[in-house]
C-alpha cells in the first residue's frame, strides 16, 4: 500500500475531524486530517494579537455536566474519546442571562433553578412549559432519519407566551442555528438540552486545551495531522471520489472521505459539481464579534453574570440584517466570571451580533476600517443597557467581521452555522464522502466531537 493511500482521510483540524480521527485511529484506522491553516479547530480556533491570546468562537462550551454524570454527550466523549476531565480541564459557569425589555430569565447548570424562574416569570405558563419540557426529554434528538419539524410551530402548540417563547429561542438560535426565524425541533432540543438542562464551562486556558488535547490524542494513537495542507479538489468519477488534490499538486487517495469543511464548500471542490446549483443552498447567518482586554475584571465593577443573551426590541428579529450589524440582539460574554479557582490572568469582555457579509465583504479597506470605528459605539449604546460601563478599562480591541470568518475557515458567506438544511446521516451523492460538524446537525463544541465519532462508528466501524 502506498504510504499516500489512506483508510481515511479527512478534511480539516476543526473539533469533528479531530475527534472523527480520535475514534478511527483507535480501531487500527490509517487516518490523515489535512488542515489549510496554520492552526487547528477551525471554527472554534485561536491566534495571537497585540499581545494577547484570542479564542475565535469560544465564549463557553455547553453540555457541561460534573465529571462521573452518566449518559451525557461530554460523557460519551471522554468514553468514546478515551479523554477524561483533566483534559478539558472545564470550569462551570456562574450566572447567565436572557435578558429582554423588563423581564429576565436567569439560568445556571442547574436546571430546577431555570424551571423555577420560568414559573416565576410567567406563572400562567407553569403547565404549558412542564408538559414542552417532558415533550424535550423525550424526543430523540439524535434520530437520524427524524422529519424535520418548525421548531416554532412545536413549542407554540405548548406555550401560549409569544415572549416567553422569544425568550427560550434567543440564546438558542444565536448559539447554534443556520436557519433565519425558525429553527428545526431537533435542533431546538439538542440546544435547549445543551444550554439549559446541561450548562456552560470553559476550560481556563480557553479553546487551545481542547484542541491541543485532541490533537495530542491523534498523534499518540498513530493518526496524522498535516498543517498549511490544504484540498485543491476532489477528483470524482462514477459516483465515487477517486483521489484528493492538494493545494501543492499532491495527490492522495482513501477508502472513505470525511468534511468537516460544510456541505457547500466541501461540493465544491469536486470535480463534477455545478457551483450554481450549490449557491442557493449554502447558509447566511454571520456575525460581528467585538474582544476588549480590560485592565481589571467585570466583577470588580459589580457584573458577575457569566454570558447575557440580550434583545432589546419589541420582539427578537434572527435574521440577516438589511444594515451591516444589527446591535439589538446578541451575546455579551464574560470569561472570568466562570468559577476558576484563580482570576484570570487577562480580562476580556466579547460582544457578539448579528451580521451581514454581503455588506462588510463590498468595503473597500479604508471603508471596512471605518465601519468597524463607526459601530463600535453604537454597540456599546445596547450592551451598556446590561453590564456596568467598562469602556475606561479597555486597554486593547480586535473587531472581526463575517468577511475574517470567511477567509479563515473557508464557509460561504461567513456563515458560523453552515447549511441551514442539515445531513443528519453524513452522505452525499459520492458513496465514500461523508460530512461530519455543523452541517451534519450536530452543533458547539462538543456537538462537532460527537457529529466526527458518531459518523466515523455509523460510515466505518460498523461495515
Amino acid at each position: 500500500m502506498s504510504s499516500s493511500h489512506y483508510d481515511v482521510i479527512i478534511i480539516g483540524a476543526g473539533m469533528s475531524g479531530l475527534a472523527a480521527a480520535v475514534r478511527l485511529a483507535y480501531f487500527d484506522k490509517k487516518v490523515c486530517v489535512l488542515e489549510r491553516h496554520y492552526a487547528a479547530g477551525g471554527l472554534n480556533s485561536f491566534y495571537a494579537l497585540g499581545g494577547h491570546q484570542f479564542d475565535v468562537g469560544l465564549h463557553a462550551m455547553t453540555n457541561y455536566v460534573p465529571p462521573g454524570t452518566r449518559g451525557a454527550p461530554l460523557t460519551k466523549i471522554y468514553r468514546q474519546l478515551r479523554l477524561t476531565p483533566e483534559d478539558f480541564g472545564l470550569a462551570p459557569q456562574n450566572r447567565s442571562e436572557v435578558r429582554f425589555p423588563g423581564r429576565t430569565l436567569r439560568f445556571t447548570n442547574d436546571f430546577a433553578f431555570f424551571t423555577r424562574e420560568v414559573i416565576e416569570q410567567f406563572p400562567a405558563q407553569k403547565d404549558h412549559f412542564l408538559r414542552l419540557v417532558r415533550h424535550i426529554q423525550d424526543y430523540d434528538e439524535l434520530d437520524l432519519d427524524a422529519k424535520p419539524l418548525s421548531g416554532r410551530q412545536v413549542v407554540s402548540g405548548f406555550l401560549t407566551d409569544p415572549l416567553l417563547i422569544d425568550m427560550l429561542f434567543c440564546p438558542l438560535m444565536i448559539y447554534g442555528n443556520a436557519e433565519e426565524h425558525d429553527m428545526e425541533f431537533g435542533q431546538f432540543v439538542v440546544m435547549f438540552k445543551s444550554i439549559f438542562c446541561e450548562g456552560l464551562a470553559r476550560p481556563r486556558e480557553g479553546v487551545r486545551r481542547i484542541i491541543t488535547a485532541l490533537r495530542r490524542k491523534v498523534r499518540a494513537v498513530g493518526g496524522t495531522v498535516r498543517m498549511k495542507c490544504g484540498v485543491k479538489a476532489l477528483h470524482v468519477a462514477g459516483g465515487h471520489v477517486q483521489s484528493v488534490e492538494l493545494d501543492s499538486g499532491e495527490t492522495l487517495t482513501a477508502e472513505t472521505i470525511f468534511s468537516s469543511a460544510g456541505y457547500v464548500e466541501t461540493m465544491r471542490l469536486c470535480t463534477d459539481c455545478e457551483p450554481e446549483q450549490l449557491a442557493p443552498l449554502a447558509g447566511r447567518m454571520s456575525f460581528i464579534e467585538v474582544i476588549h482586554v480590560l485592565d481589571q475584571p467585570m466583577k470588580a465593577l459589580d457584573h458577575d453574570a457569566t454570558i447575557i443573551f440580550y434583545n432589546t426590541g419589541k420582539e427578537f428579529h434572527y435574521e440577516v440584517p438589511a444594515d451591516l450589524v444589527d446591535p439589538r440582539s446578541g451575546v455579551i460574554c464574560c470569561p472570568d466570571n466562570f468559577l476558576f479557582d484563580k482570576p484570570l490572568a487577562t480580562p476580556m469582555l466579547r460582544l457578539t451580533c448579528m451580521a451581514n457579509f454581503d455588506g462588510w465583504a463590498a468595503l473597500d479597506e479604508p471603508a471596512y476600517r471605518q465601519a468597524k470605528a463607526a459601530w463600535l459605539p453604537r454597540i456599546h449604546q445596547e450592551v451598556l443597557q446590561f453590564v456596568p460601563d467598562f469602556r475606561k478599562h479597555v486597554v486593547f480591541t480586535d473587531f472581526f467581521t463575517p468577511r475574517t470568518i470567511k477567509h479563515w475557515t473557508g464557509h460561504v458567506n461567513g456563515a458560523v452555522y453552515g447549511a441551514p438544511a442539515k445531513l443528519k446521516t453524513g452522505r452525499t451523492r459520492m458513496d465514500n464522502l461523508f460530512i461530519c460538524g455543523s452541517d451534519q446537525g450536530f452543533l458547539g463544541i462538543v456537538g462537532s466531537m460527537l457529529s466526527g465519532i458518531s459518523m466515523a462508528n455509523l460510515h466505518v466501524l460498523k461495515k
